[in-house]
C-alpha cells in the first residue's frame, strides 16, 4: 500500500514537473532578491521619515524621471509584497518583506498603515538592527 502511494506521488510529480520547477525557480529568485535587497532598502529610509513627511525632490524638478522612478519603485515594492506573502509559507522573513514592499509601493492610506506597522516593537527593532548594520541612525517615530 505504501508503494502505491509513493508511485502516485511520483506520477503527480511527473505530470506537474514543469509547474513545480517554475514555482520553485520563482520562489528561489524572490527569496534571493529579498535577502540581498532588504538591508539596502532599509538603509534608504530617512531616519525622520515618520516624523517629517516630505515630497520627493525629483518630483518637483523633473516629472518624467519621477514617473519612471515611481513605476520602477512600485514594481519592486509589489514584487516584495508577493515574495513576502510566499515567504509566509516558505522559508524567509515574510512579514518583514511585506512591510518593506508596502513602504516602497504607492497606494491610498499608505503613510498611516506604515506608521501602524512601524509602531510594532519587534518590527522597529528589526529595522533599526538592519540600519545599525548599514551604519545608519535608527528610525525615529513620534
Amino acid at each position: 500500500m505504501e508503494l502505491t502511494s509513493f508511485n502516485s506521488l511520483i506520477e503527480i510529480f511527473n505530470v506537474y514537473k514543469n509547474l513545480i520547477l517554475w514555482f520553485g525557480s520563482i520562489s528561489l529568485f524572490v527569496f534571493l532578491f529579498s535577502l540581498l535587497s532588504i538591508k539596502w532598502l532599509v538603509s534608504l529610509i530617512p531616519e525622520d521619515y515618520f516624523i517629517n513627511k516630505k515630497d520627493s525632490k525629483i518630483k518637483t524638478s523633473n516629472i518624467f524621471i519621477w514617473y519612471m522612478v515611481l513605476i520602477f519603485k512600485n514594481l519592486i515594492g509589489y514584487s516584495l509584497i508577493l515574495g513576502g506573502i510566499m515567504m509566509l509559507v516558505l522559508p524567509g522573513q515574510g512579514l518583514f518583506t511585506i512591510i518593506i514592499g508596502l513602504m516602497m509601493s504607492n497606494y491610498p492610506g499608505k503613510y498611516s498603515i506604515e506608521k501602524k506597522f512601524i509602531a510594532i516593537p519587534t518590527i522597529l527593532k528589526s529595522i533599526n538592527w538592519l540600519r545599525r548594520k548599514s551604519n545608519k541612525p535608527p528610525i525615529r517615530i513620534a
